[in-house]
């Protein structure tokens, strides 16, 4: 009588699982900064985005402001809709030849630590509330 027996042991399937377990905790931090990386960027082009608006809307008017406010020329939220990561929106009160832009952090970028990116009419870039540096973020 042949006892082949066919199969994984118990000891063999605990292996694979604290196996996979390991690459999983590395695999998914890194997921989840290369997802932040990426919304990151998206909100510092759509910042850009917005300045050189207001810089054609300048060029044309000889004025950043559209009466007391900026012109809507530029996107406020960041992806637009109601699931919004960042908000665009002036900071302080704008004049006729300064302005200072900001990207806020909102839903799931709420608690990110480069905090929020600004730009100002001279194409100075800064952030607010950030625990990160202006290079590694920027």
């Amino acid at each position: 009588m042949s006892n082949n027996q066919r199969g994984f042991t118990l000891i063999e399937i605990l292996i694979v699982v604290v196996i996979l377990a390991i690459i999983a905790s590395i695999a998914l931090p890194n997921y989840q900064e290369f997802v932040r990386k990426g919304n990151r960027t998206e909100a510092k082009s759509a910042l850009l985005e917005a300045a050189q608006a207001l810089e054609r809307y300048y060029s044309v008017n000889g004025t950043y402001l559209s009466g007391s406010a900026l012109p809507s020329v530029y996107k406020t939220s960041v992806p637009p809709g109601s699931n919004a990561l960042y908000t665009i929106a002036v900071v302080g009160t704008p004049s006729a030849d300064a302005y200072t832009l900001q990207a806020s952090r909102a839903g799931k970028m709420a608690g990110d630590p480069c905090g929020n990116f600004r730009i100002s009419h001279t194409g100075v870039k800064s952030l607010d509330g950030a625990s990160k540096t202006l290079a590694e973020c920027w």
